[in-house]
């Protein structure tokens, strides 16, 4: 079993302090370094995903003329619209100082596409286009992945849904993953959605 860990999008906008901060955002940061270091260890590969987006991106609630929070459409599908983040090259963008590059094997740029946001790591949402993030995989005969990071009931959970549904085995580490929580059952959820395609919570 060809085993590979995924830190999802560990960037400063979703940090406190952020600018889609996810409430002790902060604190998924000391596990995935200690999982980062033991699959580095393991010489297992460390992948970590970056939300990309220009900055006209139509998730954007100040480019799509709504309120943050309220739910539109961008290009025929549901849209949240959500505060500018992850803006391609800004401080926002960077992943949190605190997360141990040393031991990152690459990283994955997703949600460029202005028209389209992607939650997952895999595919837009709409499932039109995919990142490289599965034929990187493949190519490395990855066929089990323990994935955690920010947030859960948005890219963690659409990460891990995507990657089961491409036959991936998926253990999700509950300790490094925090949400956004727009209703406060969000994250819960979202981990009973996981597990209840396959997913095992850890």
């Amino acid at each position: 079993m060809n085993q590979a860990l995924i830190l999802i999008d560990l960037q400063n906008d979703f940090c406190p302090g952020g600018a889609l901060a996810v409430k002790d955002g902060d604190s998924t940061l000391a596990v995935a370094n200690q999982y980062a270091a033991e699959f580095h260890r393991l010489q297992r590969p460390v992948v970590a995903t970056l939300d990309w987006h220009p900055a006209n991106h139509g998730s954007f609630a100040s480019v799509s003329g709504q309120s943050v929070g309220t739910l539109g459409e961008l290009d025929g599908l549901p849209q949240i619209g959500w505060p500018d983040h992850c803006v391609q090259h800004s401080a926002g963008a960077e992943l949190h100082p605190e997360l141990d590059r040393r031991y990152l094997t690459t990283q994955i740029y997703k949600g460029e596409q202005p028209l389209i946001d992607s939650y997952s790591a895999f595919f837009d949402n709409g499932h039109r286009n995919k990142t490289r993030l599965d034929s990187w995989l493949k190519s490395r005969g990855v066929t089990s992945l323990t994935m955690m990071g920010l947030a859960t009931d948005y890219c963690v959970k659409y990460s891990v849904l995507d990657a089961l549904a491409l036959g991936y085995q998926v253990q999700v580490v509950a300790a490094g993953c925090r949400g956004v929580n727009l209703s406060p059952q969000d994250s819960e959820i979202a981990l009973a959605e996981m597990a209840a395609k396959g997913a095992v919570i850890i």
